[in-house]
């Protein structure tokens, strides 16, 4: 039986938690603690360690899924929870201030892990702010010369976010994603 390890990370607030919650088929395991920062005004708890659930694959292989904090200041997190990972999923939140500086910085910050691995991007709350729309996602990663799959996703939908997953692993490997 194979296990896999795929990261779930972006700022606070795109909806990390929330994606492991919708396709996780055991009760995740989350680290919330109250938000205490700027972060309040956007939700009141933040993740402070990881997020961790599990999907289930039909030939009783495992994904792990982990789900890092989306503040800076827990970034020793991220290098850990990368640890064994085989892929990146970038959640970012479409009505913040600037998604691109965003992606930008996850991409920048994650670069070596997605380069030896593989990322697939999510771009929630579109239903709350169209702009910037797929297409202008596309053009910017054309500018960094990547070409992940990118995809607008309600992280409370399970159908969504198992689309991201199962491009993730396409992109991996075209045999995983059965």
């Amino acid at each position: 039986m194979s296990q896999y390890k795929i990261i779930f990370t972006g700022p606070v607030g795109a909806g990390k938690t929330t994606a492991i919650n919708a396709i996780s088929d055991v009760p995740p395991v989350k680290t919330d603690a109250a938000a205490s920062d700027m972060t309040k005004n956007r939700k009141a708890s933040t993740t402070v360690a990881m997020d961790y659930g599990v999907m289930n694959l039909a030939g009783g292989e495992k994904i792990h899924l982990y789900g890092t904090p989306g503040q800076e200041r827990f970034d020793f997190m991220w290098d850990i929870l990368t640890m064994g990972g085989i892929g990146l999923v970038l959640l970012l939140d479409n009505t913040r201030a600037d998604p691109f500086q965003d992606m930008k910085f996850f991409l920048d910050t994650f670069g070596k892990f997605i380069n030896d691995t593989s990322v697939a991007i999510g771009v929630t709350q579109m239903d709350l702010s169209n702009k910037p729309s797929i297409e202008d996602y596309h053009q910017q990663l054309q500018g960094f010369g990547l070409k992940p799959p990118v995809f607008a996703v309600d992280a409370r939908e399970k159908n969504d976010v198992s689309l991201l997953v199962q491009a993730l692993l396409y992109s991996l490997d075209p045999g995983l994603a059965g």
